[in-house]
């Protein structure tokens, strides 16, 4: 194991990076990489047991939940539970936060929220599926912790990262000073250093979205697919479309390869679909800390306030010089609905003086 580097071998040494904890943050971490392999296991072994499929749930999202979103689910509150270091776990699949009061834990200062098995529909399909999650001090201190120690902005994030379950298994994560990867090696049972350094490139040739969607995108967002069909050898355009489906997945790749992933609003989502605190919050901290841009389309998403649990936004992520493009698309297309919007209101209220002079 000769110039091997294991997670926990990393993760003690970036120790002196976090002078105000005394190892609870790495023990946090190991926490969620144990609990990560446990779920790599069953995810591995899926199609030979009976786990596929929908659990006949569903969760407060509304969306049916498949009985490996449950079981990823326990085993992340059960890891964070034993381990004693974490006072509240926010969670895609419950309807409120899961408070952690146990004499193991009474001291903990540390706050998780985590999307146990992000894009587990394609579970059924072997395609690529994560684990999200992000990590804040606790505010308050003293008595139980509450929600207002959960609706943090993202810019109070202490570490985030994302496990993807694909042809290898990668812990991918930051605590704020660069991010580094690790493959599990199934012989030995450990997350190995292998992308130190992550950084994502200024620019691809990735475009990352739903196109099925595309009648009910914002204009500005319609302006951009439009922009990354055209072919422009300046900028290497055409770019290629690829969308998995899975968050994870598709942003894998593109912090890997370069490129833009976009979830925008749309007319049944007005409010965007992604939830901004165990998914583009983690996301977001991961992609800025690799030299990349996470934006709702007009600002930082580590900046937006949240003020409820399971809040949503649209995010637009990945390589600085493309994310810009298309947030320059949304402002100048913005502006002009919202002119157009407050025209037709005026004239609304013209015609509606005339008809009553009438």
């Amino acid at each position: 194991m000769s110039g091997i580097t294991t997670l926990g071998q990393f993760i003690i040494e970036k120790q002196a990076d976090f002078p105000y904890a005394k190892g609870e943050l790495s023990r946090l971490l190991r926490d969620i990489g144990i609990a990560s392999k446990i779920v790599n296991r069953e995810v591995n072994k899926a199609g030979l047991v009976d786990i596929l499929g929908a659990a006949g749930t569903v969760n407060i999202q509304g969306e049916g939940q498949q009985k490996l979103d449950v079981f990823a689910n326990t085993q992340f509150i059960s890891a964070l539970t034993s381990g004693g270091e974490c006072c509240i776990v926010a969670t895609e699949e419950e309807d409120e936060f899961v408070p952690i009061d146990s004499p193991v834990s009474k001291n903990a200062k540390y706050i998780v929220c985590i999307d146990p098995l992000d894009g587990s529909s394609n579970i059924d399909c072997n395609v690529a599926v994560g684990t999200i999650f992000s990590i804040y001090r606790r505010k308050s201190t003293n008595g139980v912790a509450t929600l207002k120690d959960v609706l943090q902005k993202g810019t109070e994030q202490v570490a985030a990262g994302y496990v993807i379950y694909g042809s290898s298994t990668m812990l991918v994560y930051t605590t704020g000073k660069g991010v580094n990867g690790f493959t599990l090696d199934p012989s030995i049972g450990e997350f190995c250093l292998s992308h130190p350094d992550m950084k994502v490139p200024s620019t691809g040739n990735i475009y990352s979205i739903n196109e099925g969607n595309y009648v009910h995108f914002p204009t500005g967002v319609k302006k951009y697919i439009k922009y990354a069909q055209v072919e422009d050898k300046e900028t290497n355009r055409p770019y290629t479309s690829r969308y998995i489906g899975s968050m994870v997945g598709d942003i894998h790749r593109n912090l890997i390869k370069g490129g833009i992933y976009i979830y925008p609003t749309t007319a049944s989502s007005p409010n965007g679909k992604l939830r901004l605190l165990y998914e583009c919050n983690p996301m977001a901290f991961i992609i800025e800390q690799a030299g990349g841009i996470a934006s709702d389309g007009f600002n930082r998403i580590l900046d937006i306030e949240p003020s409820e649990l399971h809040q949503r936004t649209a995010i637009f992520i990945g390589s600085p010089e493309m994310v810009k493009v298309a947030q320059g698309l949304m402002a100048e297309y913005s502006a002009e609905q919202n002119r157009d919007a407050k025209l037709s209101e005026t004239q609304f209220k013209q015609l509606s003086v005339i008809g009553g002079a009438d």
